[in-house]
């Protein structure tokens, strides 16, 4: 049984998740609830919770000025954030888990599975990563945590050169030729990253169009990269991927 505490300032927010928990989530034996920063840090310290639903934004401030207080953090977090898409890419880019308000029931399941097999000693790094996303307005500057078997990896997504597909795998060419296989699909890194200049050539293969360095017409069309690795180009992204030059240059 995870033992849980809700810490959010909105007291429909405490009423709705206590009932999600108890109708959804067997696993979860909730211990506390709390309204801010003060009222959370004293709960977390009473009840030493496996796992804390944990607001963002609270009238006496944030979720991460509870967690500076308690750190390092042991124990497991899933934030409730409302809608923002800025702050919804940085939660993908730092691989930790949110909910939408209002909550919805299957979100939730699934987040709280995920959280039964997070890994403490990973989720200090996270969070971190995570902040300073939040707090980063270039992009450029914007970080992506990649998990391996044996290690978790804090890239700078401008130094990626390109991913490639490998059944449900994916291969991080970065700048430094390091290379890098996750257990997570190219679709799910292009939908995450097309918003940073990347761009799906090819069904195997997203490209960052800052590391471009020409474009060969032979055979159908292909991309030289920075790293000297040559990309086909699918016919259908042909056209799209010249307007998308044409567009760079006017710039």
């Amino acid at each position: 049984m995870l033992r849980t505490i809700i810490i959010d300032d909105e007291p429909h927010m405490h009423q709705a998740l206590e009932k999600l928990v108890k109708a959804h989530c067997p696993n979860v034996k909730l211990v506390a609830k709390a309204s801010g920063v003060k009222t959370g840090i004293e709960a977390i310290k009473r009840y030493h919770p496996d796992l804390i639903l944990l607001d963002i934004k609270m009238k006496d401030g944030t979720g991460f000025d509870l967690l500076k207080q308690l750190e390092p953090v042991d124990f497991k977090v899933i934030f409730i954030t409302a809608f923002d898409q800025y702050a919804i890419e940085a939660f993908k880019f730092s691989a930790l888990d949110y909910l939408l308000k209002p909550v919805d029931p299957d979100d939730l399941m699934k987040a709280i599975n995920k959280a039964e097999k997070l890994v403490l000693k990973e989720l200090n790094t996270q969070l971190e990563v995570l902040e300073e996303n939040l707090q980063t307005d270039s992009k450029s500057n914007k970080k992506i945590i990649l998990k391996t078997f044996e290690n978790i990896h804090l890239v700078k997504i401008r130094d990626i050169i390109f991913c490639q597909s490998d059944n449900n795998y994916t291969h991080f060419h970065l700048l430094d030729n390091h290379k890098i296989l996750v257990s997570n699909t190219l679709k799910e890194y292009d939908e995450m990253l097309r918003e940073f200049g990347f761009f799906r050539v090819h069904q195997s293969f997203l490209i960052n169009l800052g590391h471009i360095v020409r474009f060969e017409k032979a055979d159908g069309g292909s991309i030289i990269l920075a790293n000297k690795h040559k990309v086909p180009v699918a016919s259908r992204k042909r056209e799209q991927l010249l307007e998308l030059f044409e567009r760079i240059t006017k710039n």
